[in-house]
């Protein structure tokens, strides 16, 4: 008798599979597939592929139309068709060149005629390619030396007489794959999971899918792997996108609930006293921009609930500002403020800023950081611990031990991403619950902040002060650098000074680093620039010597600072005109946007030269960017496409797992109604413990991990 089969449908007469869940698939191993030995297991495990719900989530990267199926004597220049033949012979044709490797040429035949097939690249297909063996190929037939096909794919056929399934004859999935396993075996493996996997129930509410026109998740699984039509695969993709960004918004509306009941801060009833002479003694107007999110932060500060708001705008937009006057609002409420920052060098340009615009009212401005003396360290824990310090400046020297504050009511993050979950969280903790505001100059596009810092409230600056001017922006090949420097001799005659940024070092070695700053300084001090002042900072300096070059370059007395990477952000010296980036192409395009913003702040129009080689498309790519668009969220949107989205940006930092099947860019219609219907149903169910939402619960636990784990004891 033959095995029933089984259907999703359950139709009478019909044998249903189990019923399970992807939270169960989790706990079974791929090594219990047949054909999956010890090799074929640590190829997936390369892959990220340990269970069976990993293998049944490893989505096709694209599906081949194998379904015009033809004989090669009915073969027709211009289609695109797949042909069964046996392999007569083959030859290796081209060379290597930039960008495509070598191909071969292998000539089939079907019993109806003979044809050459082409294919670009997987020169070592030609050691299973052998005479006599049978292959299935699909691809464009042209006619540029004879006819010919030009295939996308070509694989060996196992069983000549067989039902070749999902291999062709249909819409066939290609799958991400390393040297370890092949295509063709992954199809095999990931067809057998779906049948040892049974009916996948899903997490998801039913009202929810209705309300959507989505399908159920086991059929949208089935569907996207070994799809049956184009309009079916459409909605079934539709369907796990709308899956996975739900899953990831539930999570952190659940998140953010549990702050909402858990957490209770104080409010920050300030009465103007320093905040108000403050902004009226500004030597400049504030933008709109800047005056709705300082209301934005003062209401969110007003309320007893903890504050928790990103605050993002572009290089030189004006968030220091912001942040002065929430730091102030924290004072006159009788609390402390304290704002981190990444770099030691961003410290000091915030505490002389900070300090500079406050020397006029009662505000003790302190600073922390690792490097400081013991004397000076001393005092400042002195006066952080007695509230004598009113704003404390510091790197992440203040979240170590033994730094205790007298009532901090106000954290400020800058530069959030440079600091993990843990690192910020512990600075909160510092005091009681207190406010948080997150600040970035690395511009996100807002699909992505909403994914990613959804839990939190997003203001944001998207003014830039009258009379910025853009900055002309040119990439200069390395042997014509020289011609770079002229140009910054031209500014530096002017009257004006430059930056040159050293090329980032392999491994980010900290000794390297500086010796490659130094052989830079001594090149242009002895050779393009000898009669000229030539600095060099570096990270590995002393504090104080930081300070002293820093102070030295805003006085005038260094024409030319050669520097690594520690004035990426916040170091602000307006009569600074030019930047040089040696090894541009070594640099990611945001942090190539913030060196540049180093430039933007003065009166004269501003100059960048990216020196650089570039080596792939996708440096070329953002090297070119940097010419063409001068505004950080659009460049932001340009590096998410360069870069992908797999791994979300700062992911690994920020609990968010990586994106199987979204595309934020893409999807952001998806995005906003999964956010909306997620942040609905845990409103009504904060901690999902309602029998009917427990699947879902498991679902984010499984996704987010630690990150909800308290969802799980209480």
């Amino acid at each position: 008798m033959a095995s029933p089969t089984f259907r999703a449908g359950g139709a009478l007469g019909t044998v249903l599979p189990p019923r399970t869940t992807l939270t169960d698939l989790r706990s079974r191993p791929v090594g219990e597939l047949p054909g999956v030995g010890p090799r074929i297991e640590a190829a997936l495990a390369d892959l990220g592929i340990a269970s069976l719900a990993d293998m049944v989530s490893h989505y096709p990267s694209r599906h081949e139309d194998l379904s015009n199926v033809k004989r090669i004597s009915e073969l027709r220049v211009g289609e695109r068709a797949t042909i069964f033949g046996t392999v007569v012979s083959t030859r290796p044709v081209g060379k290597p060149v930039r960008g495509r490797a070598p191909g071969f040429t292998a000539q089939l035949y079907d019993g109806t005629g003979y044809i050459p097939v082409t294919v670009w690249g997987r020169s070592w297909l030609l050691n299973q390619l052998l005479p006599e063996v049978r292959v299935v190929a699909s691809g464009e037939v042209q006619s540029r030396y004879g006819i010919q096909i030009v295939a996308k794919s070509i694989e060996v056929v196992d069983d000549p007489a067989g039902d070749e399934g999902p291999h062709a004859g249909r819409f066939v999935p290609v799958y991400p794959v390393n040297k370890g396993i092949q295509a063709r075996r992954m199809r095999t493996l990931i067809h057998r999971a779906l049948e040892a996997a049974g009916r996948i129930l899903d997490p998801l509410p039913a009202d929810v899918l209705v309300r959507h026109g989505l399908s159920n998740l086991h059929d949208a699984i089935h569907e996207v792997h070994f799809p049956t039509q184009r309009a079916r695969l459409r909605a079934a993709m539709r369907r796990l996108i709308f899956h996975e960004l739900f899953l990831i918004q539930a999570g952190l509306a659940a998140r953010k609930a549990r702050l909402e009941k858990t957490e209770v801060g104080g409010r920050h009833r300030g009465d103007g006293s320093l905040l108000n002479p403050f902004l009226n003694g500004l030597p400049f107007g504030l933008t709109r921009a800047q005056e709705r999110v300082i209301e934005e932060v003062l209401d969110d500060m007003r309320l007893e609930k903890p504050m928790r708001r990103l605050l993002q705008g572009d290089v030189g937009s004006g968030k220091t500002v912001v942040a002065i006057a929430a730091l102030l609002t924290a004072v006159e409420a009788g609390g402390q403020g304290a704002i981190m920052a990444p770099t030691e060098v961003l410290a000091e340009q915030h505490y002389l800023s900070i300090s500079a615009a406050l020397s006029d009212l009662p505000v003790n401005v302190v600073i922390l950081t690792g490097s400081q003396g013991a004397a000076e360290r001393r005092t400042a824990l002195g006066q952080i611990a007695s509230g004598g310090a009113n704003v404390v400046v510091g790197t992440h020297a203040l979240i170590q031990k033994g730094v205790d504050f007298d009532d901090l009511s106000l954290v400020v993050v800058d530069e959030q991403h440079r600091f993990g979950v843990g690192q910020r969280t512990v600075f909160r903790e510092k005091g009681t619950t207190p406010d948080t505001l997150v600040m970035t100059a690395t511009p996100i596009p807002r699909t992505l902040s909403l994914t990613l810092y959804g839990d939190l409230e997003v203001s944001l600056i998207d003014e830039l002060p009258p009379g910025r001017k853009p900055v002309e922006t040119k990439t200069v090949d390395p042997a014509e650098r020289l011609g770079a420097y002229e140009e910054v001799r031209k500014e530096i005659e002017e009257g004006r000074q430059a930056y040159v940024i050293c090329p980032l070092v392999e491994e980010s070695e900290a000794l390297e680093d500086v010796r490659a700053a130094e052989e830079l300084r001594e090149e242009l001090a002895n050779e393009i620039f000898p009669e000229l002042r030539v600095g060099l900072l570096h990270g590995r300096m002393k504090a104080r010597d930081k300070r002293g070059v820093m102070a030295q370059f805003r006085a005038g007395e260094i024409e030319v600072l050669v520097a690594t990477v520690v004035v990426e952000v916040g170091v602000d010296v307006p009569n600074a005109s030019a930047i040089v980036i040696e090894g541009a192409e070594r640099f990611g395009l945001s942090q190539l946007h913030q060196l540049r913003g180093r430039v933007c702040r003065g009166l004269h129009p501003p100059k960048c030269f990216l020196v650089g080689a570039p080596k792939t498309d996708d440096s070329e790519r953002r090297l070119q960017a940097l010419e063409d668009y001068q505004d950080g969220f659009k460049l932001s949107e340009v590096d998410l496409v360069i870069r992908g989205e797999g791994t979300l940006f700062g992911s690994r930092q920020s609990g968010m797992p990586d994106l199987k099947v979204a595309k934020l860019l893409r999807d952001v219609d998806v995005l906003v109604e999964a956010r909306r219907e997620a942040f609905a149903l845990v409103a009504g169910d904060p901690t999902l413990k309602r029998p009917d939402h427990r699947p879902l619960r498991r679902e984010i636990r499984e996704l987010l991990g630690a990150d909800v784990e308290w969802l799980f004891r209480e």
